[in-house]
């Protein structure tokens, strides 16, 4: 099989580096191959703009969507973007590797995400009318694929516990989850996050290492989180609120969730 990593910190000899070195060698092991987007190491641009158009007039009024899917139409994407997505075509299956930091991810994964979902890539597919709303959530460019993310986290895990102060992980994480992944198609496994990493030491690492060992040789074998596909019925079209016999009792990140 062919695995993505895009790998968001800027420290190579950080738990992050030495996690995602040992996923590298992991995979490759088992006989898959990997391609790893490493962004800090790259130079990424994180920023979206009017430079991610090869074709654009100077005087040109810039506008995100249209001008994506003018470049994207017309093969006029800056060739960074173009390479990335190359990669998610090639890949069965794709890990994004991140600290959490400020309750999400790094702005240059949040970059990437902005440049490479271009409109007709990553969203504006499909046919919108009474009946569809697009291909997303659950279809898309990337179903059919798999994907998981890999955080690493300050706090204690209780701090992100159903009554933790930081709020649950799982709704810290949805939108990236169920937005970013889900949305274009993945199958979204569960994540794997490690907690309180400023106190983590070499005693402590192997237990941490096995665990991610695990989660990677189980990588095709992992049921993913069971969100609610879009178009399968359970939510009316073009309103796209859940009917009112799904989930009754749930609001919120969770009634999304079957």
């Amino acid at each position: 099989m062919n695995v993505l990593l895009v790998y968001a910190h800027p420290e190579p000899r950080s738990l992050n580096g030495s996690l995602r070195d040992f996923s590298i060698n992991r995979l490759q092991d088992a006989g898959h191959a990997v391609q790893v987007s490493d962004l800090y190491a790259m130079d990424w641009k994180a920023v979206l703009d009017a430079d991610d158009s090869t074709d654009r007039q100077a005087d040109a009024r810039f506008h995100p969507e249209l001008d994506s899917k003018h470049a994207f139409e017309n093969g006029t994407q800056s060739k960074d973007i173009e390479l990335e997505q190359d990669k998610l075509r090639w890949a069965d299956a794709v890990i994004l590797q991140f600290p959490m930091w400020w309750f999400s991810m790094p702005a240059i994964l949040k970059g990437w995400v902005e440049r490479v979902y271009a409109y007709g890539f990553g969203y504006g597919v499909g046919e919108h009318s009474d009946r569809r709303w697009g291909d997303r959530y659950g279809e898309g460019a990337l179903a059919g694929k798999r994907a998981m993310l890999v955080v690493t986290a300050g706090g204690w895990e209780s701090h992100y516990g159903p009554r933790g102060i930081n709020g649950p992980m799982d709704d810290l994480l949805f939108p990236i989850q169920h937005g970013v992944l889900y949305y274009p198609g993945f199958d979204v496994l569960p994540p794997f996050v490690v907690y309180r990493t400023g106190r983590i030491d070499e005693a402590g690492f192997p237990a941490i290492r096995d665990a991610l060992g695990q989660r990677l040789d189980d990588l095709w074998k992992t049921e993913p989180i069971p969100f609610r596909p879009q178009n399968a019925g359970d939510y009316h079209v073009p309103e796209m609120t859940l009917r009112p016999d799904v989930a009754a009792d749930r609001v919120g990140f969770a009634a999304h969730v079957a």
